[in-house]
């Protein structure tokens, strides 16, 4: 029978509380690196514009960056129990570092294709790793709050890119032959700095007890009803993420006649509210029960589907845009939360299964192209509803007060 892992917190094992604290502020760093990944909306729309791409080819790109969500998570959480979930994290800022760097040299259809393949592989083996690193770091104290402020960290590189790419497409930098790319160049110089404060911070880890699970015994975790309620879940939090991300800008252009520039901003509202909705989130989560603020938080998402696919003037979609940010911000984290409960001894697995679910940027985006092309705009809102639809049927799966994130898992 496996042993279930206790995590020691770090001021148990050394003494010295404050370490724990120091350990964290690497690892916070490690939140915005994964932010990366959401600069693919926006660069996407501007390598559309650039390359002439239609929709359906330019969503390619988003679509590609969280397939390899499908094909690298789990496997992640395996190789997390070999050789640990620093050096997991250490190796995902590296494939990172590497995606960001290759579009300096060239915007062309296949250097952009190779990029955004390895900002996905360096994603999924970030999200896999990094929260059960936050675990090791805290040893199950404050955990909770922990990651949700990581999410705020992660929110603030989300918003902060299209602001980057208007600023390198509009000012000086097109001197310079990067354009609206600055923002690669800028997030590169983070990753490097991430790597090298992480690799030079100690981190104790915990052996893994008893014998690691195999790759079929980590799929076969989703038998159990909630772990594959929760991973759907997911996947329609992150299609609709995406989907909000690189269409917002378009449906702005198509009915306000905004440039891409103008529309721009509709990425970055978008990541506005779910970072309001990150900080807000932790405490509403410690006043409400889970189950009464997934029920408003999915109720603001339905709203904004209404808003998003009838809205004509300028306020009622920047409203609309703003309620799916808010809404869509701590799906994520009840999901997963509700994942780790049922399952506490097999943390590191179901972390892999959770994020696996991540492939849902790949899905949604795909049909999504597909309908705009056909009918425009509104196309694509009809299939980021079907997954606000499924998270009302998730409703019931939640109990009425379940542990926090964390809990479950000491």
């Amino acid at each position: 029978m496996q042993k279930q892992n206790v995590t020691t917190p770090l001021s148990d094992r050394r003494g010295v509380g404050g370490e724990a604290s120091l350990a964290l502020i690497p690892v916070m760093l490690c939140f915005f690196c994964m932010g990366f990944v959401d600069l693919v909306g926006i660069a996407s729309n501007y390598v559309k514009e650039d390359l002439g791409l239609t929709d359906s080819v330019a969503n390619v790109f988003p679509s590609l960056v969280f397939f390899w969500f499908l094909i690298f998570s789990v496997p992640t959480g395996m190789l997390m129990n070999k050789i640990g979930r620093k050096k997991t994290v250490l190796l995902s800022l590296v494939v990172t570092v590497v995606s960001l760097l290759l579009p300096l040299f060239g915007e062309n259809f296949g250097i952009m294709l190779v990029a955004f393949s390895l900002l996905g592989i360096g994603n999924a083996l970030m999200q896999t790793s990094l929260n059960p690193l936050v675990s090791t770091v805290m040893g199950g104290g404050n955990l909770a709050s922990t990651l949700t402020f990581g999410q705020f960290i992660k929110a603030i590189a989300s918003f902060s890119a299209p602001y980057l790419a208007m600023w390198g497409a509009t000012m000086v930098i097109p001197e310079f032959g990067l354009n609206w790319r600055v923002l690669f160049a800028i997030f590169l110089v983070v990753g490097i700095l991430s790597t090298i404060l992480l690799f030079v911070t100690p981190i104790e880890e915990p052996p893994v007890e008893g014998k690691p699970s195999t790759f079929v015994e980590c799929f076969t975790l989703l038998g159990t009803p909630i772990v594959l309620l929760s991973f759907l879940g997911i996947m329609c939090h992150v299609g609709i993420d995406v989907g909000t991300n690189t269409t917002a800008p378009k449906i702005l252009m198509e009915r306000l006649g905004m440039t891409l520039n103008e529309a721009a901003f509709a990425t970055s509202l978008y990541f506005i509210f779910r970072t309001i909705g990150c900080l807000t989130g932790s405490f509403f989560l410690r006043v409400l029960k889970m189950r009464t603020f997934f029920i408003i938080s999915v109720c603001m998402m339905a709203l904004s589907m209404c808003g998003l696919f009838v809205g004509t003037e300028k306020w009622m979609l920047y409203a609309a845009i703003a309620l799916v940010g808010y809404g869509n911000s701590n799906v994520f984290s009840m999901c997963f939360a509700t994942a780790l409960e049922a399952m506490p001894s097999k943390q590191n697995e179901v972390s892999g299964l959770m994020i696996m679910g991540l492939f849902g940027g790949t899905i949604f985006p795909l049909f999504m192209g597909l309908l705009s092309d056909a009918m425009g705009q509104a196309g694509a809102v009809l299939v980021m509803a079907v997954g606000v639809v499924y998270l009302f049927t998730y409703i019931k799966s939640l109990t009425p007060n379940p542990s926090p994130i964390g809990e479950g898992s000491r």
